[in-house]
């Protein structure tokens, strides 16, 4: 498929290039028979502030992942355009993001959530013509924030989180909230092949509802047996040393 990147700027077009070779996929183990198809969309954008990406927060209300920031994105539906259909009806539904508005780049390769049985293919898109966002069913959605790279690459706010059940992986504090999980292994990989990451210190490991509370004035890590399986990409240990540990701020 022939993809027009007009106007698309150098960092998305590099990741567009190396979508194969997502550094991410070896992390993942292989999908079961039962996994459900799923995707999210990395929507690219740029304002008078420089470039972004939306990212969205789910409700504290929901049943599992409350809480959690994440890429507009749900389970695909019958008869669907899977995998481009399922992301940007989501990002219509979850963000008010027009359809329309966004040139589908690409996408990358599949990745399996084994927790929550999840099959997600992250689809990458182009905000070619931005309107305000709107945070839609207030029951699943909190907020909706386009998040500037800018931010997101900035060494002072990344670290890794520990979480109740032992996973530790890369995390971001940003537009008030701390990005970890399946969310931030694949922010993480993307700015990689990107080629906008810049060093950062991975020996800092945080508590993950210290940190929370710390940015939000309140732990989302919910003891539900359901939010233990949230889908989480863990990060191989950095080397040399050992973590830093660093509790709740």
């Amino acid at each position: 498929m022939t993809v027009d990147l007009t106007g698309v700027p150098e960092h998305v077009r590099a990741l567009v290039a190396s979508a194969d070779a997502l550094p991410l996929r070896h992390r993942m183990g292989d999908a079961t028979d039962t996994a459900r198809r799923s995707a999210v969309l990395i929507l690219f954008g740029e304002t008078a502030h420089g470039h972004d990406v939306l990212l969205i927060e789910k409700s504290a209300r929901l049943r599992t992942h409350a809480g959690q920031p994440a890429f507009p994105g749900g389970g695909a539906e019958p008869g669907e355009d899977y995998p481009v259909g399922t992301a940007l009806r989501e990002a219509h539904e979850e963000a008010g993001v027009d359809p329309a508005s966004v040139r589908v780049l690409g996408t990358l390769p599949e990745l399996f959530l084994g927790p929550s049985d999840n099959r997600v293919v992250p689809v990458v898109g182009w905000w070619d013509d931005p309107r305000e966002t709107v945070t839609g069913d207030p029951f699943e959605v909190a907020q909706v924030a386009r998040v500037p790279l800018a931010e997101l690459v900035d060494p002072a706010r990344r670290f890794r989180v520990r979480h109740p059940m032992g996973y530790v992986g890369p995390a971001f504090e940003v537009a008030g909230m701390v990005v970890w999980g399946f969310t931030a292994g694949v922010l993480d990989a993307v700015l990689t092949a990107a080629g906008l990451a810049r060093p950062w210190d991975e020996r800092d490991v945080r508590d993950l509802a210290g940190e929370q509370e710390r940015v939000r004035g309140t732990a989302a890590v919910v003891e539900e047996p359901a939010d233990r399986a949230a889908p989480t990409v863990a990060q191989e240990p950095p080397s040399p040393g050992p973590p830093r540990t660093v509790l709740g701020r």
